[in-house]
């Protein structure tokens, strides 16, 4: 039998054993809290969605912890899912996307998937997540979603898309809905024939719209009680004249005297050049300047830690021949971490503990979580 390790949680004081682990049991089970934590939810239902349409949902992770997480993979139970992730290494504060993509346009009636998300780092994990929804083969969309494309700032958008109804019993659309007050939505008279009814709806984003990603749902109130709300996705972009992502550059934890460098990218409407990057006095952060023409520019930030360890911020102005002020400011933060003393070691309330190590490596980690 292993030796009994104590470790100090966010919520108690537990005990584990590397022979625990390995046998099974209650062990096994609370070891993989540590990455449970970091996801936002672990189910989802899409309800009642029409065949063909573009449906998908992303489970939000989020790295708490001091140390890196890496992603291995995602396995699906039911062909009815496919899903993807969006970035497999975390450092501390970033965070990942599992995407999980309903197959409507092969999949018909209600089906449902467990997602199974694989860790290895810093420890071995498993989180399931789970999807369920209901695919009806009597309604379809064209073009499958919403599509607003890259819509300037000021100037709005339209697009139309077409609802049908296939069958020859009575079918209507009563009602559409959305929570975005930026949406006019209007809908033409129903075209039936015996086989078939369907609408032409046309999405109008308004010119007030601001600057930013769109990812919404319209609902469609039908006066099938069966299925009274069918969704449509509508995505797209409102592009200001000039954007940066990301505007919070998460640095994560670097040891003192360490660099690390990531990259933000400025868009614009039209080729500018960046002519200066301003950024405090202290000079722990460098970027270089860009002065040929383009539309895009992708710029290495580097930040370089001082030997005091603490919590950095800086702010970081962008110039370009746009003008003054064109380009949104960048939050950098980052955190020196150096050999805390014993008067400095993390109160239990401000740390979480991760499982052991596996059997043949007995020694346990601890890894702590950051307060934001």
């Amino acid at each position: 039998m292993g030796a009994a390790r104590q470790v100090v949680g966010k919520f108690g004081v537990f005990v584990f054993t590397a022979a625990a682990l390995v046998l099974g049991g209650a062990a096994p089970a609370r070891a993989q809290d540590w990455a449970r934590q970091m996801f936002s939810e672990t189910s989802h239902n899409f309800g009642n969605v029409a065949k063909g349409a573009k449906t998908e949902h992303r489970f939000v992770i989020r790295n708490k912890y001091k140390e890196d997480v890496h992603i291995v993979g995602v396995r699906t139970s039911c062909g009815c899912t496919t899903p993807s992730i969006t970035i497999k290494d975390l450092k501390t504060h970033e965070t990942s996307e599992i995407v999980a993509t309903f197959n409507t346009k092969t999949f018909v009636g209600q089906h449902g998937a467990t997602l199974t998300v694989t860790f290895d780092k810093p420890f071995f994990a498993e989180v399931q997540v789970r999807v369920t929804g209901h695919i009806r083969g009597d309604v379809s969309f064209d073009p499958p979603f919403i599509d607003l494309g890259n819509a300037d700032l000021g100037k709005g958008s339209e697009r139309q898309i077409r609802v049908i109804h296939s069958g020859g019993s009575p079918w209507e659309i009563k009602d559409v809905r959305s929570l975005n007050t930026n949406y006019v939505v209007t809908l033409s008279p129903p075209l039936r024939t015996p086989s078939q009814c369907s609408y032409d709806l046309t999405l109008r984003l308004k010119p007030e719209a601001p600057a930013g990603f769109v990812k919404d749902q319209l609902l469609l109130v039908t006066s099938d009680p069966r299925a009274e709300q069918i969704p449509i996705d509508v995505q797209g972009r409102v592009v200001a004249e000039v954007t940066v992502s990301p505007q919070l550059l998460a640095m994560g934890s670097i040891q003192p005297g360490a660099t690390v460098t990531k990259n933000v990218v400025v868009r614009a409407n039209r080729p500018f050049r960046v002519t200066g990057v301003e950024c405090g006095p202290d000079g722990c952060i460098t970027c270089p300047l860009k002065e040929d023409p383009a539309p895009v520019h992708i710029l290495p930030v580097t930040f370089q830690a001082g030997e005091k360890a603490g919590r950095i911020e800086r702010q970081l102005q962008i110039t370009t021949d746009l003008g003054a002020g064109a380009v949104p400011i960048v939050t950098v933060q980052a955190t020196v971490e150096g050999e805390p003393s014993a008067a400095q070691q993390p109160a239990a309330s401000q740390t979480t503990a991760l499982p052991p190590a596996p059997a043949a490596d007995a020694r346990a980690v601890t890894a702590s979580v950051v307060v934001p």
